[in-house]
């Protein structure tokens, strides 16, 4: 089955979904769970998304407050899903923060989906970053006498059996010392950038400037997870697409894409955001 056949499976979609079909992209509608039951064993090749953090984030649609139980079981319940839909040599790259106050939450989340899948990289998202008495990037403030400003996230990459090969040189940087290039045997000025990336978080004056979504990340976060993975033409799924970011970075990128949301003003940006790009 080609890349195209199985990304447009005829699947019955749910009663309580509705979808909208963008370039290269998908938008659902609706619950998470109920319609990734309703997808294909092996349909997707690169999962890339961030799940409500349960910290206390004003999503809308969501409650972000849930008994730390109900809510790891009910990711539980989704990684085996997600695992089920995800092809042999796929990767899950999923990004989650915490508060100074509740640290363990990123550890908590990652041993929710242990079951389902193997840990193959953990990467730190740095957002904003001091270097000597400059700063680059952006953070959010905290008033206390006892934390420091959380400056990072988390990203975990999954795979099924921690031996999916990547592409680290898509998302590579140049040596330094140039002549590691003839001395180490590259064939090229090009080496792997490591597991810390730095992706500014920019500092907006407005909701607005965010697509009003309280927890997004940038494009460039989706985009580096889609390259890395090397496939090209991929079906890439974000089964918490918020303001759509993973879509845009999968239609910048030619792959195909879903991207399932509960909140129909998040579907909505989605949406207008995909008709702003020059989509074919």
């Amino acid at each position: 089955m080609n890349d195209y056949a199985r990304f447009t499976s005829n699947d019955p979609q749910p009663d309580n979904t509705s979808s909208h079909k963008i370039g290269r992209q998908t938008i659902v509608h609706g619950d998470c769970l109920t319609h990734l039951r309703t997808m294909s064993n092996e349909s997707v090749d690169i999962i890339v998304t961030s799940p409500p953090y349960n910290i206390g984030i004003p999503y809308g649609a969501y409650n972000d407050r849930q008994p730390r139980e109900t809510y790891l079981a009910w990711l539980a319940t989704i990684g085996h899903e997600l695992s089920r839909i995800m092809c042999h040599q796929g990767s899950f790259f999923l990004n989650i923060g915490s508060t100074n106050a509740d640290p363990w939450i990123t550890a908590d989340v990652a041993n929710a989906f242990r079951p389902m899948f193997a840990l193959q990289n953990t990467i730190t998202w740095v957002k904003s970053i001091a270097i000597g008495e400059d700063t680059v990037g952006h953070f959010k403030p905290i008033n206390s006498q006892r934390y420091l400003n959380n400056n990072h996230e988390v990203i975990f990459h999954f795979t099924k059996h921690g031996s999916t090969p990547l592409d680290r040189l898509a998302v590579g940087v140049p040596f330094k010392d140039k002549s590691n290039i003839a001395r180490w045997g590259h064939d090229r000025d090009r080496r792997c950038a490591g597991n810390v990336w730095f992706i500014p978080y920019r500092t907006v004056q407005s909701k607005a400037q965010k697509f009003d979504h309280p927890a997004g990340f940038p494009t460039e976060l989706p985009k580096r997870c889609i390259l890395l993975h090397g496939r090209p033409n991929a079906i890439v799924l974000d089964p918490f697409l918020g303001a759509g970011t993973t879509l845009v970075a999968a239609q910048d990128l030619g792959c195909f894409g879903i991207g399932i949301e509960l909140d129909d003003r998040f579907v909505a940006t989605s949406i207008a955001r995909l008709e702003a790009l020059d989509v074919r």
